[in-house]
């Protein structure tokens, strides 16, 4: 397979001698492959390398894996994710699922097996590339326009309408809002969502969150100082919620 047709995968271990393993062993089958160690690294990785399927440990130091799963599924809904986790009961497998993973396998685990499952999910990823926006799984059922009260947001033109007329959303904003509306009803804390929606950026503090809050209000809200939408709970953090249109 020459380099220009090499399928990228990013395995994200932080037992190292696992992690090389599977390095090892993708790349006998013709992967090009980089190891993330932890959950910040591996949001770097995405971003700056675009791999085509992520393998993804839920234990990992610094952000855990079903944040870095959050993460992603708010700005990709495509690439394909396959957990690797010591926890293969039925509860977290349902969790992977609803926050957007492809596929769930349990350590201990078959080598060919995985092999086979990595085979497979690039190959139907390959074939949904040139399909319309179908694959809505957890966080990334966001609709593209929703509506609650007499607001609208579009997140694909990034534009929204609130009480005070038309607004630009930046893309950040955009990205909190699509996690709030994903977990509608869903208390969030600050520490939650600066790992989903930031990935622990530098320069981000619980205060970053807050201004976000913010700012929410004066878009979306008839009176920013009583919030009906975006509502703050005492030692938890933020809940989104409206009633149904």
């Amino acid at each position: 397979m020459g380099d220009s047709t090499q399928e990228r995968i990013l395995v994200v271990e932080d037992e190292s001698h696992l992690a090389e393993g599977l390095k090892l062993n993708l790349t006998l089958e013709g992967y090009e492959v980089r190891i993330a160690a932890d959950g910040s690294s591996a949001l770097q990785e995405w971003k700056d390398w675009h791999p085509n399927l992520i393998v993804l440990d839920i234990m990992l130091p610094q952000i855990d894996g079903l944040s870095v799963l959050r993460n992603i599924r708010l700005e990709d809904e495509r690439v394909p994710i396959l957990i690797l986790s010591a926890k293969g009961d039925s509860e977290h497998r349902v969790k992977g699922f609803s926050y957007g993973a492809d596929d769930y396998l349990a350590k201990p685990f078959n080598l060919d097996e995985f092999l086979l499952r990595v085979k497979r999910l690039l190959t139907r990823v390959s074939w949904s590339r040139e399909s319309s926006d179908s694959k809505v799984d957890g966080i990334a059922s966001v609709p593209r326009i929703y509506r609650f009260g007499g607001n609208t947001i579009d997140f694909e033109t990034l534009n929204a309408d609130g009480p005070s007329g038309r607004i630009g959303l930046t893309e950040q904003e955009a990205k909190l809002l699509k996690l709030f509306v994903a977990n509608r009803g869903k208390p969030l804390s600050r520490r939650k969502l600066l790992e989903i929606g930031w990935g622990y950026s530098r320069g981000t503090t619980t205060r970053t969150v807050d201004n976000f809050i913010v700012r929410f209000r004066k878009y979306f809200e008839a009176d920013p100082k009583k919030p009906v939408y975006f509502r703050s709970l005492r030692s938890v953090g933020y809940v989104f919620d409206h009633d149904s249109d």
